[in-house]
C-alpha cells in the first residue's frame, strides 16, 4: 500500500510512489591507468538518508474499549492507507451507548487544552488533515475550533474533515442526539472552517435551514452548504426516491474545484446503496476517515473518491451482518456486540476496494 505522504501540505500522492534515498555513488575505474579517484563506495546503512516523507491527522473523537466507534473506527483505515494518526478521544467509554450498560469518562475543554499545550510545548503540532466527529459539549467544540485556527496558522493548507454529528432520522421524523444549544455552534463556527462535511439528510436539512424531498432540493441543500464554506459536502445517506427501488438509500456528493485556467466548476454524484436490516453503530465515523483518505488520493476526482470509500463501507458492512447472524444463530436477532463493525477483519477491503458500487454524475 502506498503511503499517504503529504509531499508538501494536501498536495496528493503520486502514484504510489515512495521517495528513496539516493543510491550511493558506485565506484568506477579511474580514467587513466592508476587507480580509481573516486571515494569508496559507502555501505547502504551508512548513505545520508532523507525523512520518510508522511501525512498527518489529528483525529479528535470518541473512544471506546470494546467496539469500533469514532477514533476506534477511524484510525485503523487511515493508518492502513498510509496516514500517521493522533487521536484525542473526546469521551473514553467501555462501549457505544447501544448496548444496555456503558460506564465511562467525557474530556473537557481544558483537559484538551491542557493535551494540546503538551503538544505545543515540544512543537509536534504540524497537521496536514484535521478529522473531528461525536461530541455534546459547546465549550469542547469551541476549543476544537480554536485549535484548528492555530494549526491552520502553521499550515494555511491544513484540510479539516467534519461529521457534523447532531441528529438522524427516525420512522421519517428527525431528531437530535446532541443538545440543541449545538446546532449554532456548528453553523456559525465550524461548518465555515470546514473543507469538507459529510452529513446525513437530516443533518444537512438543519445546517441549511431547509428541506430535501427530491434531487433538485438536494443540490440546494449542498449549495447553501458550499456557501458556508466547505468545498466538499457528501450527503452519506438520505431517503430520497431511488431510481432502483425502495431497498436502497441514496448518497449524494457535492465538490466545487477551480481549474487549470481559474474557472470554477461543481461535480456532483449520486449513489445508490442496498439497505442492509440492521442497526450498525460507527458507520459514519467509518465513511468520514475512508473519505479522507480517498480525497487526499483523489482530490480532484470526487466520483471515484466516494466509490471507493462507499464500496468499502458496504464490503465491511457485509461482512458484519454475516458475521453477526452466524453468531446469534437461526432465528435470533444479533446483539449489539455482535454487530460490532468487521474493521479488522476487512483490512483488504479498505486497502484495495473493489467497486461493488458505482457513483452517477448528475
Amino acid at each position: 500500500v502506498a503511503s499517504a505522504a503529504c509531499l508538501g501540505p494536501r498536495e496528493p500522492a503520486a502514484g504510489g510512489a515512495t521517495h528513496a534515498a539516493p543510491a550511493p555513488a558506485r565506484p568506477g575505474l579511474g580514467t587513466g591507468t592508476g587507480p580509481s579517484t573516486q571515494p569508496p563506495a559507502q555501505h547502504p546503512a551508512q548513505a545520508a538518508m532523507l525523512p520518510e516523507p508522511e501525512c498527518r491527522v489529528l483525529s479528535i473523537q470518541s473512544h471506546v474499549v470494546r467496539g469500533f466507534v469514532g477514533n476506534k473506527s477511524a484510525a485503523f483505515p487511515l493508518q492502513v492507507l498510509g496516514f500517521e494518526v493522533d487521536t484525542v478521544n473526546s469521551v473514553q467509554f467501555s462501549n457505544h451507548t447501544g448496548y444496555d450498560h456503558w460506564k465511562g469518562q467525557v474530556m473537557t475543554a481544558g483537559e484538551l487544552q491542557t493535551l494540546y499545550e503538551g503538544l505545543r510545548l515540544n512543537d509536534v503540532t504540524r497537521y496536514d488533515y484535521v478529522l473531528t466527529g461525536y461530541t455534546r459539549d459547546t465549550s469542547f467544540l469551541e476549543k476544537v475550533m480554536e485549535i484548528i485556527q492555530e494549526l491552520r496558522r502553521q499550515n494555511p493548507k491544513l484540510v479539516y474533515v467534519c461529521d457534523p454529528v447532531m441528529g438522524d432520522k427516525r420512522n421519517g421524523d428527525g431528531y437530535m442526539y446532541v443538545p440543541e444549544i449545538l446546532l449554532p455552534v456548528y453553523k456559525e463556527k465550524v461548518v465555515p472552517l470546514a473543507d469538507i462535511i459529510t452529513p446525513n439528510q437530516y443533518e444537512a436539512e438543519i445546517l441549511a435551514g431547509r428541506k430535501m424531498n427530491t434531487e433538485k432540493e438536494a443540490i440546494e441543500v449542498m449549495d447553501v452548504l458550499h456557501e458556508m464554506g466547505p468545498d466538499t459536502v457528501v450527503i452519506t445517506s438520505s431517503d430520497l426516491p431511488s431510481r432502483l427501488g425502495s431497498n436502497y438509500l441514496v448518497t449524494l456528493g457535492s465538490q466545487r474545484k477551480v481549474l487549470a485556467g481559474g474557472c470554477r466548476v461543481t461535480e456532483r454524484i449520486r449513489m445508490e446503496i442496498p439497505k442492509v436490516e440492521a442497526v450498525f453503530v460507527g458507520t459514519g465515523d467509518l465513511f468520514a476517515a475512508m473519505l479522507l483518505a480517498w480525497t487526499h488520493q483523489h482530490p480532484n476526482n470526487l466520483k471515484i473518491a466516494c466509490e471507493k470509500t462507499v464500496s468499502a463501507l458496504q464490503h465491511i458492512v457485509t461482512r458484519t451482518i454475516a458475521n453477526a447472524k452466524a453468531m446469534a444463530g437461526p432465528g435470533k436477532s444479533p446483539t449489539a456486540a455482535q454487530l460490532e463493525l468487521r474493521v479488522i477483519q476487512s483490512k483488504r477491503q479498505i486497502e484495495n476496494p473493489e467497486i461493488i458500487i458505482n457513483a452517477t454524475i448528475i
